[in-house]
């Protein structure tokens, strides 16, 4: 039996709650809060239960933010509560999306970046702290337009240093730091 679709409203406030309290409130993106400050990032909740039904949603999401005003939608969040809760099968699926992004032909306009609730860096053990950089209540494909980082990274001094810097923000957090943010998605 399939369990009933995910309230749209709760899956997007749980996913705002963890980009404030966890990706802007700790820094783990220091550009993340000039575009949530403009209300330039939309948020779509795919009701897609198949990785093909998805990528659907990913290729009219990436159309959509090609063909849109960034000054008014300047990066789109897919979250995608129904389908790849396995990190392994989301993985995988993370070369489809890359995949889509050269057949549309907007490879050097946009890229993909990536959460989920299990996110696991290679070379890391399942529970590592650092892990929770990328750990998000829900799977999560972020799609970016490369201008907008380009111009963001050039005015970040040290960009290169913000995943060490996300790291030791983890560590001197800690598991109990990270589980008081209460960012784990209701079933």
């Amino acid at each position: 039996m399939n369990k009933p679709a995910p309230d749209h409203d709760a899956v997007v406030a749980a996913t705002r709650k963890w980009l404030e309290k966890a990706v802007i409130g700790l820094n783990l993106c220091p550009f993340a809060k000039a575009v949530h400050i403009k209300n330039q990032i939309r948020y779509v909740v795919s009701d897609a239960v198949t990785p093909e039904a998805l990528l659907e949603t990913l290729m009219d999401e990436m159309q959509f933010l090609s063909d849109a005003d960034p000054e008014k939608v300047d990066t789109t969040l897919i979250i995608h509560p129904q389908v790849l809760n396995d990190f392994e099968d989301y993985n995988e699926f993370l070369d489809v999306a890359d995949a889509a992004l050269e057949d549309m032909r907007l490879d050097g306009e946009l890229q993909v970046a990536s959460f989920h609730p299990d996110y696991q860096f290679a070379d890391t053990g399942k529970n590592d702290i650092e892990n929770y950089t990328n750990r998000s209540p829900y799977p999560t494909l972020h799609l970016l337009r490369e201008e907008s980082v380009d111009r963001a990274v050039a005015a970040f001094p040290e960009a290169e240093d913000i995943f060490e810097k996300n790291i030791e923000t983890m560590e001197k957090l800690g598991h109990d730091g990270w589980d008081q943010l209460g960012l784990r998605a209701e079933p």
